[in-house]
């Protein structure tokens, strides 16, 4: 019998997928590994490993802060320093930007295009994994239509998955009426995984100034994810993401509200570039 659920994905992309070798990773966490970048400590880490961390800690019931840098996120440091503080308290940093990665290269650290590392480069493989283990899974953010939508596309296709969520549009300041009722919501749902997507430096915040009032469960800061799994934006291939032109697309897609992020906002860290390059200069020079 055919499947005509709006939800359904064609059956030959399904055992595609499934039937895809698995790259080989690490499952240890290595020293070096963690690395500092234009003022930022940040994990080179392939998607593979991130959920191996995230599951073990999973398992733990441990609560945990996943985030991750891009060229936005760090010239908003510069406009809301009390980011700071999220990014010192998470326990995993993904980088998200090619052009990072490929800088990292360039100041003689380990960084492989297999290091660029977001939502979007492992959200199959999540979800292969929530389905098997039967996690419960909170998204916060978003358009209340939008978000609904792709909880029903995705309960449809992981129907071992528990999915709950609560669109972006409340009061999110700590200790207002509108606050309290979303992060009782969350511990009544106690999740494995809490997924907060209101957009940099929103989400950021929020995480930061609610995570003691959280239940032990893995908390990342997403984005769009949801506007992504329902069909409001559309994703660009991910060998655009590997080649670092992905931005190119968004842009193309969306020019009046990221033309000032991609093409004005990196300028702004040119300080930060300048003092990496000098300080690998003077590191090559002290090892010739």
């Amino acid at each position: 019998m055919t499947d005509t659920s709006p939800y359904a994905l064609p059956e030959a992309a399904l055992v595609e997928r499934r039937q895809r070798a698995r790259a080989p990773f690490r499952k240890a966490r290595r020293e070096r590994e963690r690395v500092r970048l234009l003022g930022q400590t940040v994990d080179l880490v392939r998607p593979e490993e991130v959920l191996h961390h995230v599951e073990t800690w999973v398992k733990a019931r441990r609560k945990v802060v996943i985030a991750n840098h891009n060229l936005n996120s760090l010239a908003l440091l510069q406009k809301a320093p009390r980011l700071q503080q999220f990014y010192d308290r998470a326990d995993l940093v993904e980088v998200d930007s090619t052009p990072l990665i490929h800088f990292a290269k360039l100041l003689g650290l380990h960084g492989k295009a297999f290091h660029r590392c977001t939502y979007l480069d492992w959200r199959d493989h999540f979800w292969s994994l929530v389905d098997r283990n039967g996690w419960r899974v909170m998204y916060v953010g978003g358009e209340p239509a939008v978000v609904e939508r792709a909880r029903g596309r995705l309960a449809y296709e992981y129907p071992n998955a528990d999915i709950k969520v609560r669109d972006g549009f409340f009061v999110a300041t700590p200790g207002s009426r509108d606050n309290t009722v979303v992060v009782n919501e969350v511990n009544a749902f106690q999740p494995h995984i809490l997924f907060v997507g209101m957009g940099m430096p929103r989400q950021e915040l929020w995480i930061l100034d609610n995570l003691d009032a959280l239940p032990d469960c893995a908390v990342f800061s997403v984005g769009a994810a949801f506007d992504y799994e329902a069909g409001e934006q559309k994703a660009a291939p991910r060998w655009m993401g590997r080649m670092g032109v992905e931005w190119l697309f968004r842009l193309l897609h969306d020019p009046k509200r990221l033309a000032r992020r991609y093409l004005v906002e990196p300028w702004s860290l040119s300080h930060l570039i300048a003092a990496d390059l000098w300080t690998a200069f003077k590191a090559r020079r002290a090892r010739a």
